[in-house]
């Protein structure tokens, strides 16, 4: 079943590792590397219409009955890395998320009991099989996680305006993405940094916390985010992409957001035993993500 060209991009933002084709074994290497030298490789709305697709049947498919082959492509210094999809794992990965976040009724209303336990048994299988799997693509809904942030600055920071079909009235939150149908095109957000840099980033931002302040849910979410990023090549790609998101907040508010600017300073701020001015960068971050979660709820 195929999906009509228009399909509503989700408000989510994305954190993908691209590695090089060095850190993939045979025969995935070989797979890669013929495919990076596609003339076109699918782009992450591709990616969002499939998965949509496989929910529209009754009862509908959760999670991939196969694996994907398909990944995305960029260059860093020259070399190309790659981002496999894996959108199988990611869809287990998500359903478990779903199940902590709304109650039995609901869960049963958007996906039968019996549709559950299978998928909840195939990747018990499947994980058996394959205990050391990680997805290079970590996923978030309606905000970006503020530990992020912690991996980029300011100068990783990609901002290209929108541009809208000619004629074509100015459109809100929840409007058709511009240039889902060929015409126009939406703005993109996101910042990209070398693995080497994200990881120093990182270390520097937790050992700023721990000096200063008890253990909690940022030093935390950042150990997290570190363990993953172990995961690993070192000469990968990391990625921050705004995604969805830039559909739910006017361009403007784009254009002037400075998130990972601010991290950094707030950072900072901490490292020269400045509590007070760190609590308050950190305040107005947090603020101005908890406005845009806050239209989840808005009608």
């Amino acid at each position: 079943m195929s999906v009509a060209p228009s399909v509503l991009i989700p408000y989510a933002s994305y954190l993908r590792v691209y590695e090089p084709l060095a850190a993939f074994p045979e025969p995935e290497r070989t797979h890669w590397t013929r495919y990076a030298g596609r003339e076109r490789t699918p782009g992450a709305q591709e990616e969002l219409r499939r998965s949509l697709a496989d929910l529209l049947p009754t009862p509908p498919v959760p999670v991939p009955v196969h694996e994907s082959g398909e990944a995305f492509v960029a260059r860093l210094d020259g070399v190309v890395v790659i981002c496999p999809w894996r959108t199988r794992l990611r869809g287990w990965l998500a359903l478990q998320e779903l199940v902590a976040q709304f109650p039995e009724p609901v869960l049963d209303a958007m996906l039968p009991p019996v549709v559950r336990l299978q998928v909840e048994s195939d990747y018990e299988r499947w994980l058996s099989r394959n205990p050391d799997a990680r997805p290079w693509i970590r996923t978030a809904v309606w905000h970006v996680p503020l530990r992020w942030f912690a991996l980029f600055g300011d100068e990783d920071r990609e901002y290209e305006p929108g541009e809208r079909p000619s004629g074509e009235r100015p459109s809100g939150a929840g409007a058709d993405q511009a240039g889902g149908d060929g015409v126009g095109r939406a703005p993109v957000l996101r910042y990209r940094t070398t693995m080497a840099q994200a990881r120093r980033r990182l270390a520097r931002a937790l050992r700023a916390l721990r000096e200063s302040i008890d253990e909690g849910p940022m030093t935390e979410g950042l150990v997290e985010v570190g363990r993953w990023l172990e995961e690993f090549h070192p000469r990968s790609l990391v990625e921050l992409d705004f995604g969805g998101l830039v559909h739910a907040v006017p361009e403007e508010w784009l254009a002037a957001d400075r998130s990972a600017e601010q991290m950094a300073e707030g950072i900072a701020a901490l490292r020269a035993g400045d509590g007070e001015r760190a609590s308050a960068v950190y305040g107005r971050l947090a603020e101005r993500w908890r406005a845009v979660r806050d239209l989840r709820f808005a009608n």
